[in-house]
């Protein structure tokens, strides 16, 4: 008997149809005398359209209002799940994040996991129930309802395999697996077999959507056995893991994020200590710098570009436009309209003339590159927003061929 934990997505359950189908491969792997545990999230757009309604009765919410009202999108889809599956026969008991002894800091819409109590879960699990649990949320200290932020859903079940020392982790989505590339961009892309914890975490953090980067970092801290696929298909997916056993390829994919903006701090003083300030100050508000671009000192000052999450834009230039005498700088300017394309893959490491490969397809596709980052395993570059697609079908063409 293994212990298997699903996760099923906001499209894998999108409606009544969606729900039963799920309900069915949940009932299968239970029949195949599996112990098995559900997380879901709520169903299609419902979290957007909360937060909508939200805005509609207060243009500023508080953190914690929002996140009790959000935090019921998946209570819905876990008593819809729970039904399904007894239409079927199953015993199933649905329960919600903090009932399943999710424990969470205080911080509301962003707030990460600090402990799992497995008694409720173990014990149901025991009576031979499966368990359906709402992902996204928890509880925490002020027994105050906290939601764990985009992609929670993922890292509650990562979260829930790691504490119950679960077999195997399946994280059901609307693709069968990881790719080299957005299929929607690439019709060509290659769906790959198996791909590292490390591969995988740079992917997700440079943009690729199959699985929060968060859960790829739990994963890897508790070897979590994971595996991608579709809940559609049915088609084998992509086992994520420490090493993989095929021979590494050059490149394991290719990844836009258009949700970034370049923070350009124009005549910077040039003297000991500016960056550390200007860098700090952000790290207090905490504010996520990626990329960052300094420029040679020249008539006693410099520039200094750097990249942030598009959300934290308006307050990094509200937080330097308010510091410009203190930080000793003459001017911020802030540009939406960037793109950051990215390679990733463990290969990179042994080969040769991956950067100048992947900056001759982008000369080839007349794209101007704007910054660029590096690592042991990624290599990143900014450029202009409108040109992602193009770059990252180009660069996919470079290394995979047509």
């Amino acid at each position: 008997m293994a212990l298997i934990v699903q996760k099923f997505g906001g499209s894998s359950v999108a409606d009544a149809q969606r729900v039963s189908h799920v309900a069915g491969i949940i009932a299968n792997t239970y029949r195949q005398g599996n112990q098995v545990v559900v997380v879901v999230s709520a169903q299609g757009k419902t979290t957007d359209h909360l937060i909508a309604q939200a805005q509609e009765v207060n243009p500023n919410p508080s953190k914690r209002e929002l996140d009790a009202l959000m935090a019921t999108g998946e209570l819905a889809s876990m008593a819809l799940m729970a039904l399904a599956l007894e239409r079927l026969g199953m015993p199933a008991i649905s329960l919600s994040g903090w009932q399943a002894g999710i424990h969470t800091d205080s911080t509301h819409g962003a707030a990460r996991v600090s402990r799992i109590d497995t008694e409720r879960l173990r014990n149901e699990l025991d009576k031979g129930n499966i368990v359906i649990v709402a992902g996204f949320q928890g509880v925490n200290k002020y027994e105050d309802i906290t939601t764990l932020g985009r992609g929670g859903s993922d890292t509650s079940a990562v979260a829930l395999a790691a504490a119950l020392n679960a077999d195997l982790c399946q994280i059901y989505t609307d693709v069968d697996g990881v790719y080299t590339a957005d299929p929607r961009i690439v019709p060509n892309a290659i769906k790959i077999d198996e791909i590292t914890y490390d591969e995988m975490l740079e992917l997700a953090s440079l943009g690729a959507n199959v699985l929060h980067n968060r859960s790829v970092e739990m994963a890897k801290k508790y070897n979590v056995n994971l595996e991608v696929l579709s809940s559609m298909t049915g088609a084998e997916g992509t086992i994520v893991k420490e090493v993989t056993d095929v021979e590494k390829l050059l490149i394991k994919g290719v990844t836009k994020d258009v949700n970034i903006a370049r923070i350009s701090a124009m005549g910077v003083s040039d003297q000991p200590g500016i960056a550390f300030r200007l860098f700090s100050l952000l790290a207090k508000h905490k504010v996520s710098v990626d990329i960052i671009l300094q420029s040679v000192g020249r008539d006693g000052t410099q520039d200094i570009s750097f990249t942030v999450a598009a959300k934290d834009a308006d307050e990094v230039v509200r937080l330097l436009e308010e510091r410009k005498d203190t930080l000793g700088l003459k001017s911020v300017i802030c540009d939406p309209n960037v793109a950051k394309v990215s390679i990733v893959g463990a290969g990179m490491e042994t080969h040769a003339g991956v950067a100048s490969k992947m900056f001759e397809a982008l000369g080839e596709a007349n794209i101007n590159i704007q910054m660029i980052a590096t690592s042991e395993i990624k290599i990143s570059v900014l450029i202009a927003e409108e040109e992602a697609n193009k770059a990252v079908a180009a660069i996919h063409r470079a290394f995979y061929g047509e």
